[in-house]
């Protein structure tokens, strides 16, 4: 087994001078490009595919969504923003949600419950306006989680590109 010895920093490595003079280089560069300001409400930004919005139930053309009420996506959030209670159909036994709730104030974005669903029936949508005036109008349940496949396709998309 080979022993590797790390370098050992120089006198001037040691006093850090490089390291500052290139961090101040880089602030120097900053300052002098061009600034850029966007008129937020009459112009409104449009976030790539890759951005985690709020996250959002898929809607199929039926009408249904795809959950099936694994609660993987309760069991994942770090936050314990989720929550999910099972039910059964009377056609084929099958699963679906009776109640799915995301308490959109302990959410905190980090994309996990789109990572771990094996339906793909929860996704990050583009949206980031989010504002509420009291705890409870922040609890969204299935009437506002639900979004049509048609508008969600550029996530998924991506989604499919990157998995």
């Amino acid at each position: 087994m080979a022993i590797i010895k790390e370098k050992d920093l120089t006198l001037l490595e040691k006093t850090y001078i490089p390291q500052i003079v290139k961090g101040l280089a880089l602030t120097w560069k900053q300052m002098f490009r061009p600034k850029f300001t966007r008129q937020y409400p009459e112009e409104k930004w449009v976030p790539p595919s890759s951005f985690r919005g709020r996250p959002v139930l898929v809607q199929e053309d039926n009408g249904h969504e795809r959950c099936v009420a694994c609660s993987l996506c309760s069991r994942v959030c770090p936050a314990l923003a989720i929550e999910v209670q099972a039910g059964e159909t009377e056609r084929d036994k099958e699963r679906y949600p009776e109640k799915f709730e995301i308490n959109m104030v302990r959410c905190i974005f980090c994309g996990f419950c789109e990572e771990v669903c094996p339906e793909e029936a929860i996704v990050m949508s583009d949206e980031y306006e989010l504002v509420f005036s009291s705890q409870e109008e922040a609890i969204f349940g299935k009437d506002k989680l639900l979004v049509p496949k048609e508008k969600l396709q550029k996530r998924i998309e991506f989604l499919e590109e990157y998995r």
